[in-house]
């Protein structure tokens, strides 16, 4: 193997167990000498591939943003007209339910960027655009404001609930929020605006 391979290859594992750490602990709740031992390297070699925490933190966002985008495009190839109701299960059951660790970026780490520099903030919103035209692009009827428009209120709804269920010690309870928020988002996504 290459060294420019084991160079990337390494930056990979550190972003991958940065996204771990964020999803767990939050920003604020892991150090680089934690992600960097999480990833099994030191923190001399955290900061030859990431300038700061920061750095490392806006990286694992969008990659996060961009997996789920994929993910979409996906399952919209796979499944077609049934593409929204696969995402939605797989998002409020395994999603839901998984170890915060794997827990999706949109649910998990998109509420700490509100509080990361405009820098950060405006790399995601590339992301977050992206993929709000890919779930746009896959939903029925309407013109495109309109899908746009489900989009986003879909992408929204989601991590809303799962943030919701996950906060609940009731399991019962947290069912029944999957249940109504399910229903709410296949109900936003699959109907066509009144305008």
């Amino acid at each position: 193997m290459s060294r420019d391979e084991q160079k990337t290859m390494t930056r990979k594992r550190i972003l991958d167990a940065a996204g771990r750490g964020f999803r767990k602990g939050g920003f604020g709740g892991v150090g680089i000498d934690g992600l960097a031992k999480q990833a099994g390297v030191t923190s001399g070699a955290f900061y030859v591939h990431f300038s700061s925490k920061e750095a490392a933190f806006k990286e694992s966002v969008v990659a996060g943003i961009d997996e789920l985008h994929d993910a979409v495009v996906a399952l919209r190839a796979a499944h077609g007209d049934q593409w929204v109701g696969r995402f939605v299960d797989f998002y409020l059951g395994p999603k839901r339910t998984c170890d915060l660790a794997e827990s999706c970026a949109l649910q998990s780490l998109v509420p700490e960027v509100g509080r990361a520099s405009d820098h950060v903030k405006e790399a995601v919103q590339g992301s977050l655009d992206a993929l709000a035209h890919a779930v746009a692009d896959g939903l029925p009827g309407g013109g495109v404001a309109d899908r746009l428009a489900r989009a986003w209120a879909l992408l929204s709804i989601l991590p809303g609930g799962v943030s919701l269920a996950r906060a609940l010690g009731d399991q019962a309870t947290a069912d029944a929020v999957a249940a109504a928020v399910k229903k709410a988002a296949l109900d936003v996504a699959l109907s066509l605006s009144k305008e």
